[in-house]
């Protein structure tokens, strides 16, 4: 299809979503006025509301300028054709090259096809003709994310050579090609919401590679010619010793996104094909965080509310690293955060910024440790603590003592359940009866993907997945979704994560329990006090279509709870 002429009369967009009942006439009227108000275009604000999917818009604006649309989850790209357009000029034009026509045609797919002087600089910038077509404003933004990174930075096939002398590594680190690529995978980890960012060392590349929502994915690989550089830039960023190569090295660094600041620690490794370096993302979000948004269970947010409210005693967020752990005992400390209470927090590294809070950071090269800092904030007469992770036994011992005498104490620790806690703890020294006598409330949680609400698939459930969800008679009501995958979530299914909670409130035979019982015995009497298993609330995650049974499958395991 080609662009109508100039001049042409065009149905109005309106009356295409009117036709196809994408929208109603009340909801035209809205965004009618809203347009004159804000100048924002039709689709935009259609879209903005909720009330039509993206890629319908995109179909009818297609239609309404006679081009092509193209569903970018279904098209092939050619990499070739991304090298011509710089990624910024995508970016400025919303523009995506998808392949060439011929030699001097190229077709790119565009989010705005009214915007004429964009195509006008398309051509120039591109030095070819171009025939537009139209996608979603969404997935051209998303293949820009993640198409460009890898184009730009797959290795090349070159011969490898050899590295670097020392007297070299300081101008290398700083050369144009190592910057632009560190610069360029920092943030596009980012920009795609990953944790850790892996540079690691093969035979002939180096792998890169970055955990999103949990998972490990592949980003792209390097030329090993560009190893050293690349390995050289990233310790000067963190400030560590670039002539060191043989021990392992810790850093941090610094750096804005966005507008908004984020630390990222780093973390050097020697391996046998050279340094392997993991950048470990920790954002630093201004929003505040509720009880309301962890998206607990009605009954389990009611029993950590009222475990938290308590003058004193400790509550325990339990589970394996990046769980959310810290995530939850900030949301607990948002609802604490009041003028008449003094709140301090102890942790490696701070990971949220909450005003109202004295945070202090654990330093261990000058001595300050968990243990030593507990001691230390103990005499400035806090109200609530929250101390980031119990790791040892004077830690577990201080702070426990802390919870006995009119602290409110927050803090986590590596079980696999809430019931497990008290015999983690036991192992460190800390004494049953103090324990039964001092904790109000165990929280023990996962992180399951979130499924990718453009692209998720209803299916209904066969006997034996209804017999797990402990569904007898299902009716017809009962649906579950299973992950597809398209532009928007990288081709996963899954997009963001959501929490499966377990809350162990501590009172009555639970106190007599966890002095003298066993693990079992304690994981029993929370079932039948109503406490709601990790797997249980991951069913409930899955019925509710915010996951899959698999990834609840994943993330709980075998165990019951």
């Amino acid at each position: 299809m080609r662009l109508a002429p100039e001049g042409t009369w065009r149905v109005p967009l309106g009356t295409l979503l009117l036709r196809d009942g994408a929208l109603t006439t009340e909801q035209l009227e809205q965004a009618l006025t809203e347009k004159d108000v804000t100048g924002r275009r039709i689709g935009e604000i259609v879209v903005s509301r909720g009330w039509v999917p993206a890629g319908t818009v995109a179909r009818l604006l297609a239609e309404q300028h006679g081009l092509e649309y193209l569903d970018l989850t279904t098209v092939q790209i050619d990499p070739h054709a991304l090298e011509l357009l710089p990624e910024k000029y995508a970016r400025r034009y919303e523009a995506f090259p998808v392949r060439f026509l011929r030699d001097d045609l190229m077709l790119v797919t565009v989010a705005d096809p009214t915007n004429v002087l964009a195509s006008d600089d398309l051509k120039l910038t591109l030095g070819l003709n171009v025939r537009l077509a139209v996608s979603a404003a969404t997935d051209v933004a998303a293949a820009i994310n993640r198409f460009y990174s890898e184009v730009l930075h797959i290795t090349d096939g070159e011969e490898e050579k050899a590295g670097p002398d020392l007297d070299d590594v300081r101008s290398i680190a700083a050369s144009a090609p190592a910057i632009n690529t560190v610069n360029s995978l920092i943030s596009r980890a980012i920009a795609e919401g990953a944790s850790d960012l892996h540079f690691e060392p093969e035979a002939g590349h180096l792998a890169v590679r970055a955990r999103i929502d949990g998972v490990m994915r592949q980003f792209t690989t390097i030329s090993r010619s560009l190893q050293p550089s690349i390995t050289s830039r990233l310790k000067v960023m963190a400030e560590l010793d670039i002539a060191e190569r043989r021990a392992p090295q810790d850093g941090r660094m610094s750096v804005r996104y966005g507008g908004h600041p984020m630390d990222i620690r780093v973390a050097i490794l020697p391996t046998t094909h050279g340094e392997q370096i993991v950048l470990r993302v920790m954002n630093r979000p201004g929003a505040r965080l509720g009880l309301s948004e962890l998206g607990m269970s009605a009954d389990a947010e009611e029993r950590f509310a009222r475990a938290i409210r308590q003058p004193y005693g400790a509550v325990l967020a339990v589970g394996p690293t990046g769980s959310g752990k810290t995530t939850t005992l900030y949301a607990a400390l948002d609802v604490l955060n009041e003028s008449e209470r003094v709140l301090m927090t102890i942790e490696d590294p701070v990971e949220y910024q909450m005003p109202g809070v004295n945070q202090i950071e654990v330093n261990f090269k000058s001595g300050l440790t968990f243990a030593r800092g507990l001691r230390t904030i103990l005499r400035s007469d806090p109200d609530v603590l929250l101390v980031g992770e119990i790791r040892d036994e004077e830690t577990a011992r201080i702070a426990i003592q802390a919870a006995m005498t009119g602290h409110l104490v927050l803090t986590t620790l590596h079980t696999h359940n809430a019931a497990s806690s008290i015999a983690r703890l036991a192992d460190m020294g800390a004494e049953p009866s103090l324990l039964a006598t001092s904790i109000n409330c165990i929280v023990a949680q996962r992180l399951a993907r979130r499924l990718c609400l453009t692209c998720r698939e209803p299916y209904e459930p066969n006997e034996a997945e209804l017999a797990e969800l402990g569904i007898v008679d299902s009716g017809p009501e009962t649906i579950l979704h299973r992950s597809i995958g398209c532009v928007q979530c990288g081709g996963t299914g899954f997009a963001g994560r959501v929490a499966l909670y377990e809350v162990l409130p501590v009172h009555g035979r639970m106190r007599k329990l966890i002095e003298s019982g066993s693990t079992d015995e304690i994981f029993a009497e929370a079932v039948a006090d109503g406490m709601t298993t990790l797997r249980e609330d991951g069913l409930r995650l899955a019925v509710a279509g915010l996951s899959s049974l698999d990834e609840v499958r994943r993330v709980t395991g075998d165990r019951l709870s």
